[in-house]
Order: C-alpha cells, then structure tokens, then sequence
C-alpha cells in the first residue's frame, strides 16, 4: 500500500491518494462518490462477482466521505485498486479532474467512469472496453438504445433527457446521442491528452466537464459511439441521485448552454 498527498497542481484540487495495488491494466474504471454508503459497498460488490476489477483497475474519487464507506481495508477486499480523496475545492468535476490526472500519469489507455449509487450496471463495463479497443474516442452508455434498459425512471428526468438536454448536446456534438446526462462513459487517452480539449482546468468544478466533454469529441473530428446499460432507479423511496428540484436541472441546462456556445473551450 502506498499512501501520499498531492498539493499545488495546476487544474487539479489537492488530493491525498492510497494505492492498494500497482497498475494492472489498460484501463481503469473512475468513481466519483461522496456519502453513498452501502451503495458504493454493493456495486463494488457487483463489480467483484463479474470480474470487473480483473479487466479494469477500480479507482474511486472521493469527495470527502464521512459516511465511513471509505475505509481503506475495506475497499481493499472489494478489488479497488486506489482511493483517491480530495482536500481542495470543488465538486464531482473536481473529483473527476482528480482522478484524470491520476489516470493519465500512470499511463492508461482509456478512462472510464460511472456513478457510485449502484444504479448503473457495471457489469457493462466490457463493452466500453471493447469500443475503446475499437479506437472510439468517446464511449456514451445509453439505456435508451437496443439493448439498454431504463426502469423506474423518474418522468421529470426522461422527459428533460429525452425531449431537451440529448437533442441540445446532439445538435451541438453533430452527431445523435440519446442519453446525454449519464456519466457511464469511456475517453481514449488520445481525447484526454488532445491539445484542443485540456480537461485538466479549474472552470470544471461540477458538471461542467461532462457537459464538455459530450461534444468537444465530434466537434474536432474524434470518433464517438453508444453502448447499451441499464440504469435503475428504486421502485420506492428516496432516489439516489445528486441533481433535485427545478434548480438542479436548470443549472444542468445552463451549463450545457455554455458548452454548446463554447464557453469551456481552452
């Protein structure tokens, strides 16, 4: 196990890192969580019973959990590979800059990412894999597509995915996506490391980079696809997600308005 701390790096936010393995694959496969609980616990769970953690190394972008469902020895024994905690400012943009610069110092190929609320079947993660082996540049999971599922969906959020922010960010990307507002993904290196893209800034500190990164692909010519998963929401109680109310989507649009004017652009 190797334990360290990270200050003062242009376009990233301080981080302390503890890395249980060293590096094992091409790929690695980033969490953003924050308080997700046994969430986290069981799609990690997931993840360990379909092999993901042998194709993949797991590193989760922890946003400074106080839950204690980041306790190193624990994640150790669910096949995570590093725990990367952020101490500087931000958000899940923060966290993903984080795990970014990490992912590109060690080297990998490509950079995948999903959400720590065990909603999204990780047991996917393969196919994103193959697309990127395939030379695709940006991988889009969708569970709108042949193949995906989407269940007990939310209507306010299918209809805001559906009927505004996938036909803004395709019109922009110049190319049809369908489920823009997921963050299970994969990026090429050769898309993280393009001189025209820069994720490695301080104006991501929320959802900004995913918004960026839907459609700086196509627009400079890079190849992007989409691949089925399925996202669940529980049939009951509280939905396990960070984006609520009329502000939370307003500021979602309002930030895809901004990319697609070319705000983020370096």
């Amino acid at each position: 196990m190797i334990e360290y701390e990270r200050h003062d790096l242009t376009g990233v936010p301080d981080y302390r890192g503890v890395e249980f393995e060293p590096r094992r694959s091409d790929y690695c496969l980033l969490i953003p969580v924050i308080n997700e609980g046994a969430r986290i616990l069981t799609e990690l769970g997931r993840a360990q019973r379909a092999g993901i953690d042998k194709q993949c190394d797991i590193v989760l972008c922890d946003g400074g959990s106080t839950d204690g469902s980041m306790k190193p020895d624990t994640l150790a024994l669910y096949g995570v590979n590093t725990l990367l905690t952020k101490t500087g400012p931000g958000k899940q943009g923060a966290q993903l800059r984080m795990g970014i610069y990490f992912a590109l110092g060690r080297g990998y190929k490509g950079v995948l990412t999903i959400d720590g609320n065990n909603k999204d079947s990780i047991e996917d993660v393969p196919r994103f894999i193959e697309k990127l082996r395939e030379g695709y540049d940006l991988v889009q999971g969708s569970r709108f597509i042949r193949g995906g599922r989407a269940v007990n969906t939310p209507p306010i959020r299918y209809a805001a995915v559906r009927l505004i922010h996938a036909p803004l960010t395709s019109l922009a990307a110049r190319q049809w996506f369908t489920d823009t507002t997921n963050a299970y993904r994969a990026y090429s290196r050769e898309y993280l490391t393009h001189p025209d893209v820069r994720p490695l800034r301080d104006v991501f500190t929320g959802y900004e980079l995913l918004a960026y990164l839907s459609i700086r692909a196509t627009r400079l010519g890079l190849k992007a696809c989409e691949v089925p998963v399925t996202r669940a929401y529980p049939a009951t109680g509280k939905t396990p997600t960070k984006i609520t109310g009329f502000k939370g989507n307003s500021d979602l649009l309002k930030i895809l308005l901004a990319a697609m004017a070319g705000k983020y652009d370096p």
